[in-house]
């Protein structure tokens, strides 16, 4: 969703900044959160981006929008689940 895309850019500028200052100040704490918060964006943007595909393919085509829905979830239950 859109919304989901805005919030993760906004994620990827605020860590891409915490990261510059950790490395400026010498702050590695600081730097690790601002490399996790770019990864965090990274992948909200990416989520927003896959949501808004699977509506538009649901919308255009119903049938296929609904077998490409089944096999994201499916494929995201899979990688959610190998971790554990």
């Amino acid at each position: 969703m859109v919304q989901d895309q805005v919030e993760g850019a906004a994620q990827q500028v605020v860590g891409k900044v915490q990261d510059a200052v950790g490395a400026l100040t010498g702050d590695e704490a600081v730097q690790a959160e601002g490399k996790a918060r770019q990864a965090f964006g990274n992948f909200q943007q990416s989520y927003g981006q896959t949501v808004d595909n699977v509506r538009l393919a649901v919308a255009s085509q119903p049938i296929q929008g609904v077998l490409i829905a089944t096999a994201v979830g499916f494929v995201l239950g899979v990688l959610w689940n190998r971790d554990r």
